[in-house]
């Protein structure tokens, strides 16, 4: 469990409804310690191992410092844990996920590349060992409260929304000189590089559409991205007898945070909501796919499955990682990924050796063809 500031406002608010246990980081032990002396956890994991051995010296005997990713994996096993909220950025999450899967604890996900590497395999695992997979993210929260426990087949359509990201009225023969702060400055969340520059691309929409569909056991023909630029209308579901359920709520990653916390409650808390009186119009485009063509790559992998969804967002994470370094331009980003998917021998029904073996190939790929 990774505490960000927006976690840490609800743990606040609510402080006799939640206990944390557990804290990890990558290698921020600085933040990390700020945390312990706020949530006072009994357990905490570092990722890198110069840091934990350094927090171990600083904390000494007091708090059980856990290192890596067999460590993280030891600590999730802990009987005090019941629920893990996973922020762990990209594909780095897909092995602690499972781990936490395989001891029976119920997950609230924020990390997305996690289930489009490895979907199928993480729901059935999920459905083996009786867990509940709760989204973090505002969209598939959405797609989830919409539903409301209704069958798959009573599904005619989903609508995804997306707020059009920072490009959204750029004119495309403008994209081949855009710089890396204008790429940055997304209109409506403050959020990491890296989702941001997807965000820029639609392909976080599309890495969205791929984690819907195993979410929610939907078929690609069944999701639809909707360009919403007030992003406020979360996600649609709209049902076989034509109705439509749209959720709205304030553009506040602290909503969706809280219900996959508070899950199946409802608790009160002191964020505004939507003043209608005062709300004018919404819009909705369709998505420009030759504009933003990272979204029709997501739509391809969809249809393809297997380990193509992997590739995709493997080649994705090592173009955008070139792009935020300077070493490639804005307009490349969809071009290695469209290179690295169109050389690939997808494997249909992979299991978790052959999904990590195309992770492994296809960044390999992308990164020769970086340079």
């Amino acid at each position: 469990m990774d505490l960000s500031a927006r976690v840490r406002f609800r743990w606040l608010s609510l402080p006799r409804q939640f206990k944390v246990e557990a804290l990890s980081v990558n290698s921020d032990i600085v933040k990390l310690k700020q945390q312990i002396k706020e949530f006072k956890p009994r357990l905490v994991c570092v990722r890198n191992e110069e840091a934990a051995s350094k927090l171990r010296s600083d904390l000494g005997a007091s708090i059980k410092v856990f290192c890596a990713e067999e460590g993280l994996a030891e600590m999730v096993k802990d009987a005090k844990i019941e629920l893990v909220m996973f922020a762990i950025s990209g594909s780095a999450a897909l092995k602690p996920l499972l781990n936490a899967i395989r001891n029976g604890k119920d997950i609230a996900l924020a990390n997305k590349e996690a289930l489009v590497m490895a979907g199928p395999l993480v729901m059935r695992l999920a459905k083996k060992h009786k867990v509940n997979i709760l989204p973090v993210d505002s969209e598939q929260s959405a797609i989830w409260q919409g539903m409301g426990g209704f069958r798959p087949a009573d599904v005619r359509r989903v609508y995804l929304t997306a707020s059009g990201g920072p490009l959204r009225n750029l004119s495309a023969s403008k994209f081949k000189k855009i710089s890396l702060r204008q790429v940055l400055r997304h209109p409506r969340w403050k959020m990491g590089r890296k989702i941001t520059v997807d965000s820029a691309t639609l392909m976080n929409k599309g890495l969205e559409l791929l984690e819907a569909m195993f979410l929610f056991d939907l078929g690609v023909e069944k999701i639809k991205v909707l360009i919403h630029p007030e992003a406020l209308i979360h996600s649609m579901v709209e049902f076989n007898d034509g109705v439509i359920m749209a959720q709205l709520s304030a553009a506040d990653m602290r909503i969706p945070i809280q219900y996959a916390l508070s899950y199946p409650r409802r608790l009160v808390n002191k964020l505004a909501g939507i003043d209608f009186y005062r709300l004018k119009e919404l819009h909705f485009e369709k998505p420009d796919l030759e504009k933003f063509p990272c979204l029709r790559l997501a739509y391809q992998a969809a249809e393809d499955l297997g380990t193509m969804p992997a590739v995709l967002n493997a080649a994705n994470e090592v173009a955008v990682n070139n792009f935020l370094n300077k070493r490639i331009d804005f307009l490349s980003i969809p071009k290695i990924v469209e290179k690295v998917m169109r050389c690939h021998a997808n494997t249909t029904n992979p299991d978790l050796a052959a999904i990590t073996a195309a992770d492994a190939w296809a960044r390999n790929e992308a990164a020769c063809i970086c340079g």
